[in-house]
C-alpha cells in the first residue's frame, strides 16, 4: 500500500484528534489504481506551525481551517501555491464566506468540508481528493515522459543525422569542384559512400516511424493469419546485400509451420530489427540463422549468430529506449538505439516474450515466444 501524508491545521482540538481517528485504518481504492492509499496524519494547531511541518515533511493533503489563531488558512494556501508543492488542501470551516470560497479556490483548494463533518463526510472528501491526487501524479508523469522522449528525439536526430548530412556534403563538393578528376569513375567511392550514409539516415527515419507506431495510439489493427517463414524470407532478402557485403551466411530452418494471427507489419518489424542485427553484429565470414517452430499454442523464433555477443553488465539496459552498447568492436556500428525497445514493445504487444543468451566473442541468440492467436487491442 501507498502511505498519503495528511496534515490537519486547525485550532480546536476535536477537529484534529476527530480527523486522526476517521482516517486510521482507513483506505481508498479505485480499479485505475496500482494500489490502495492509506493515511498518516499529522496535526498543527495554528497556521505558523503548520507552514513549519510542510516545509519539512511535504505532505500529500492538507486539511485546513480558515479561522486560525495568527496568520489564516487563506495566508497558508498561499504559501503552499508560492512554493509550487505537490500538495492538495481542502479548508474545513465553519466561517467560510463566499469571498473567502472564491479567494481559497483562486489560491488552490479543491474542496471545502464544512463543519461539523460526519465520518461519511470525511471520508467521501478524501476518496475524491486521493483520486485527484492520483491522477495529477499520472497526468505529470505523462507529460515529464513525452518531454523527455520528445528531448530523446532531438538529440538522435540531430546527433545521428548531422554526420552523415556532413558527410554527403563533403563528398558532394567534392565533386562540384572536381577535386579527384573530370570523369564520373573518379568519384566512385565517394557515390558509394554517399549512398550508404543516405541508407542509414533512411533507416534512422524508419526507426522512429516504427517507434511512434508501437509507443503511440494504434489507430488501425490489420490481424490476419500470417505465415512467419514468409516474413522470414522478406527479412533475409532485406538483408542480403549487406550480408554479402559483410561475408556473412544467413539461413533459415523451419522445423514446423508458423503461423499465427497478426498484422503482418508488425511480423516485419521483429524479423527485420533481429535478422538485420545477427547480420550487423556477426564477424567477416560468421553465420547466422532463422529457425522456426511451434506446438499447438505458440511459435517459437530463434535468431541466432556468431558475432561479436554481449557482456552480462550491458544486457539490464539492452531493450532501453535510445540505447546502445558502446565498445570497441560497436564504434563504427551506426544505428539508433531503437531497434530492439522497438522489438520488445511489439512482442509484449501480442503478449509474447523475448529472451538472450549470449557470450562475447561467442555469439547471440534472441529467442521470441508468440502465441499463435492473441487480442492485441486488449
Amino acid at each position: 500500500m501507498a502511505v498519503l501524508k495528511v496534515l490537519v491545521i486547525d485550532d480546536e482540538p476535536g477537529i484534529r484528534s476527530g480527523v486522526s481517528r476517521i482516517l486510521n485504518n482507513f483506505n481508498v481504492n479505485y480499479p485505475f489504481m496500482d494500489e490502495d492509499y492509506t493515511f498518516e496524519v499529522t496535526e498543527a494547531p495554528t497556521g505558523e506551525e503548520g507552514i513549519t511541518i510542510i516545509d519539512s515533511n511535504k505532505p500529500d493533503i492538507v486539511l485546513l481551517d480558515n479561522k486560525l489563531p495568527g496568520i489564516q488558512g487563506v495566508e497558508v494556501l498561499e504559501y503552499i501555491r508560492n512554493r509550487k508543492y505537490d500538495t492538495v488542501v481542502a479548508m474545513i470551516t465553519s466561517y467560510a464566506s463566499l469571498d473567502v470560497a472564491v479567494k481559497a479556490h483562486r489560491f488552490g483548494a479543491t474542496d471545502f468540508i464544512p463543519k461539523p463533518f460526519t465520518p461519511q463526510e470525511l471520508k467521501s472528501s478524501i476518496e475524491n481528493i486521493a483520486k485527484q491526487l492520483y491522477l495529477k501524479r499520472i497526468t505529470n508523469k505523462l507529460n515529464e515522459e513525452g518531454r523527455k522522449i520528445r528531448y530523446q528525439f532531438l538529440s538522435v536526430l540531430s546527433h545521428e543525422l548531422k554526420a552523415p548530412l556532413n558527410a554527403v556534403e563533403g563528398y558532394l563538393r567534392m565533386m562540384q569542384e572536381r577535386q579527384s578528376g573530370n570523369r564520373i569513375d573518379d568519384y566512385e567511392t565517394p557515390i558509394e559512400r554517399s549512398l550508404q550514409r543516405i541508407q542509414g539516415m533512411r533507416n534512422l527515419i524508419m526507426d522512429l516511424l516504427d517507434f511512434t507506431k508501437i509507443r503511440f495510439e494504434r489507430k488501425e489493427e490489420k490481424i490476419e493469419e500470417v505465415n512467419l517463414a514468409d516474413i522470414a524470407s522478406g527479412a533475409i532478402v532485406t538483408v542480403q546485400p549487406y550480408a554479402i557485403q559483410m561475408e556473412v551466411t544467413v539461413n533459415l530452418i523451419v522445423k514446423s509451420d508458423a503461423v499465427i494471427m497478426a498484422d503482418p507489419t508488425d511480423m516485419e518489424i521483429i524479423f527485420n530489427n533481429l535478422v538485420s542485427n545477427s547480420v550487423k553484429y556477426n564477424k567477416t565470414g560468421g553465420k547466422a540463422q532463422i529457425i522456426l517452430e511451434s506446438n499447438e499454442h505458440e511459435v517459437m523464433i530463434a535468431f541466432t549468430d556468431t558475432g561479436i555477443g554481449i557482456k552480462d553488465s550491458d544486457r539490464e539496459s539492452l531493450f532501453d529506449e535510445f540505447t546502445r552498447i558502446k565498445n570497441e568492436k560497436t564504434r563504427n556500428i551506426s544505428g539508433s538505439g531503437l531497434g530492439l525497445s522497438i522489438v520488445k514493445k511489439v512482442v509484449e504487444l501480442y503478449k509474447g516474450s523475448i529472451e538472450i543468451d549470449s557470450k562475447p566473442d561467442i555469439g547471440t541468440t534472441f529467442t521470441v515466444r508468440l502465441p499463435k492467436n492473441t487480442n492485441i487491442l486488449t
